[in-house]
């Protein structure tokens, strides 16, 4: 399986990321407006040359409430919707821990072929613990959503 995650990797965040510039972030505004993200053409391209070989599972730091904009969204840009894990609307580890907890059950079931990411933190701690990872490097990293998550522990 591929595991994919959505912000950073198939989807650009760049006009939200205004609303965590604030402190405290609006995570709400900053949510509600993901169903007008802009495709990222590299990353829509290697979800589609992926998914000829392996089963697509999306893992990404979005809350569960966001569910049906993400799925619409992703369907939308002709990507494979197949299964998508979501952080619980209530969690509020970071990023990298609610990711490694994941990764290491679905592991456990089934062979991971490779994670793609675009949160440095989350790329070391996986390729640390052994999972194959590709970092999504086509968008420049912008320290905004992963400083915003660290104080206010929410992605």
């Amino acid at each position: 399986m591929a595991v994919i995650d959505v912000d950073g990797v198939v989807a650009d965040v760049r006009h939200r990321l205004r609303f965590l510039r604030v402190h405290p972030g609006d995570w709400d505004a900053f949510f509600a407006a993901a169903d007008i993200d802009p495709p990222l053409a590299e990353g829509v391209e290697l979800v589609r040359t992926l998914a000829r070989d392996h089963d697509v599972i999306w893992l990404t730091g979005r809350p569960e409430r966001s569910r049906p904009a993400t799925v619409r969204w992703l369907r939308e840009q002709g990507l494979p919707v197949g299964e998508v894990r979501m952080r619980p609307d209530d969690d509020r580890q970071p990023a990298r821990i609610f990711k490694r907890s994941e990764l290491r059950r679905m592991g456990a079931r089934r062979r991971v072929a490779v994670v793609v990411d675009d949160d440095p933190a989350v790329v070391e701690l996986l390729r640390a613990d052994g999972w194959p990872v590709l970092r999504a490097d086509w968008l420049a990293y912008e320290p905004t959503l992963g400083n915003a998550q660290n104080e206010e522990g929410r992605t």
